[in-house]
């Protein structure tokens, strides 16, 4: 009897100690797991750490360059101002003086020419001027130079102007790019509508709904045909605005209809 007891007390001990055993080894691989994780999550924290400083330094490079690219733009664009528009401005003032002095007709016509040949330089100087420099590149800006632009064009024709502004925030950033093909697209558009319209009003809306910037010129016209589409710039306005991942509608219903949108 006692035998028995011994033994079964030697196998419960051999039982206890292997459970033990097992839970050692347990514990063992389960700290190993917890650690080798602890280990990786470590790792890829500093790899975390590495990847956002070295994105740190690549924007603070880019935003460097940017401030480069904006210094140079201000600066030619004061040395436009500065030589060649006291160039033509001189020129025009010699052009005047010879008109002045002047008897033959000929010589007038010529004169005046240049004089208006001048005045043209003067106004496209300016453009390029208004395109270089940094402080227009705002919505508000852009409107407030299509409008004037739009409105000195059309002053000495038969068209009528009707300017439309909905929901602009003036301050919503627009892009040198952006601004600059947009305003390409309105001197086209006003150039087709004077040469080819035959209409006497134009309507010319600005219209923004959140980060979408919508301008549409309306002229009440003849309207195009397919003829003398392609001659009008329409592919040059389309491809304009898909370089701008923008978008370009034409239509020809009482009228020619011009719409362009582009994401802010």
């Amino acid at each position: 009897m006692i035998a028995i007891l011994y033994l079964d007390k030697s196998v419960m001990t051999l039982y206890i100690s292997a459970v033990m055993l097992v839970m050692l080894l347990l514990l063992f691989v389960l700290f190993t797991v917890v650690n080798y994780k602890r280990k990786q999550l470590i790792s890829l924290k500093e790899n975390q750490l590495k990847e956002s400083e070295h994105q740190n330094q690549l924007l603070q490079k880019e935003l460097e360059k940017q401030k480069l690219i904006e210094r140079e733009r201000e600066r030619i664009s004061h040395d436009m101002h500065d030589d060649l528009g006291a160039g033509i401005s001189a020129l025009k003032l010699q052009a005047e003086f010879l008109k002045q002095k002047a008897d033959d007709g000929d010589l007038i016509s010529d004169i005046n020419e240049l004089l208006k040949t001048s005045e043209e330089m003067n106004l496209s100087m300016r453009e390029m001027l208004w395109s270089l420099n940094s402080g227009n590149d705002t919505l508000g800006s852009f409107v407030d130079y299509a409008k004037m632009y739009a409105f000195n064009f059309l002053k000495k024709t038969n068209i009528e102007l009707i300017i439309e502004v909905e929901g602009i925030v003036s301050e919503t950033i627009i892009t040198t790019e952006q601004r600059r093909n947009l305003f390409l697209c309105l001197k086209e558009s006003l150039n087709n509508a004077y040469k080819h319209s035959q209409s006497n009003e134009l309507k010319l809306s600005f219209i923004q709904k959140n980060n979408e910037f919508m301008m549409k010129i309306s002229d009440n016209g003849i309207g195009l045909n397919e003829t003398n589409s392609e001659g009008n710039g329409l592919r040059n306005m389309k491809r304009r605005m898909q370089e701008q991942n923008g978008h370009c509608e034409v239509t020809t219903e009482n009228g020619t209809h011009l719409f362009f949108s582009i994401v802010l």
